[in-house]
């Protein structure tokens, strides 16, 4: 039943990574508490590992439809390491309700700039037949790199969230393109995240299996359909799903706790 509970989960979550480029990673460690029933410190390395792969398979449709901006997300990925690590250190000094709090609060806003903003933003890294305006958006990028970095890290989470609102909102970058930016950025964080939480706790290996089979297989697909998928619909999409997430955390913060 375990497994059964996992491979479900797993294809719902990697569907959301596929399609969205983000929003999987921060139901995993949920699912596998509370749908699997694992031990938090069981399930951080066991997400870490499903999202990356998850990630790393829905980013090939994004590849063949060359909805990648290589340099951009190298550049968040430079950036966004070794901030995570920061964000890491800073959250070990605050109380979990205040990061909880935050957290919610962070959705809250990313969500409702991306419906006050629906197909447009900044126009910093904006894609076009010219390309990328690189003198500009560098100086952009990368302090949003580093943020979204910081904030994963203090959160505890993978990032897509974070980054698919960043690229979008931020740097002015088309949403199909920020989809699959996001899914490279995520395979990095989710590396760096695993390498740091390796021997804290086992990794039940089955459960691992099915939840990754079954997450790649939804991202792959999903990864698929959503090449074509309308960018005003996923941009809304994806902030209901932000917005619905920060409702969940702010009722199990303020009300259950």
């Amino acid at each position: 039943m375990t497994v059964a509970i996992a491979v479900v989960l797993g294809a719902v979550i990697g569907g959301l990574l596929g399609l969205l480029g983000g929003g999987g990673s921060i139901l995993a460690v949920p699912a596998l508490v509370c749908g699997v029933g694992l031990g938090l410190q069981q399930a951080i390395p066991v997400s870490l590992i499903v999202v990356g792969i998850a990630a790393l398979v829905g980013a090939v449709p994004k590849l063949r439809a060359r909805q990648i901006e290589w340099r951009l997300s190298a550049v968040f990925s430079a950036a966004g390491i070794p901030a995570t690590f920061v964000g890491g250190a800073v959250g070990r000094l605050l109380p979990e309700s205040i990061l909880m709090f935050g957290f919610a609060v962070v959705m809250v806003i990313a969500g409702i700039r991306m419906l006050a903003n629906p197909g447009s933003g900044g126009t910093a890294c904006r894609t076009g037949r010219s390309g990328i305006n690189w003198r500009r958006c560098a100086a952009f990028s990368i302090p949003t790199g580093f943020a979204v970095g910081f904030l994963t890290g203090l959160f505890g989470i993978g990032g897509g969230f974070l980054i698919v609102p960043a690229l979008v909102v931020l740097l002015g970058v088309d949403m199909p393109i920020a989809v699959g930016t996001s899914l490279i950025i995520i395979v990095v964080n989710s590396a760096a995240g695993l390498i740091s939480h390796l021997g804290t706790a086992p990794i039940d290996w089955a459960v691992t299996a099915a939840f990754a089979s079954a997450a790649t297989i939804g991202s792959l697909i999903a990864g698929y359909l959503g090449t074509d998928a309308d960018t005003g619909k996923l941009q809304r999409w994806f902030a209901y799903l932000i917005l619905a997430i920060a409702a969940y955390v702010l009722c199990d913060t303020l009300v259950l706790t």
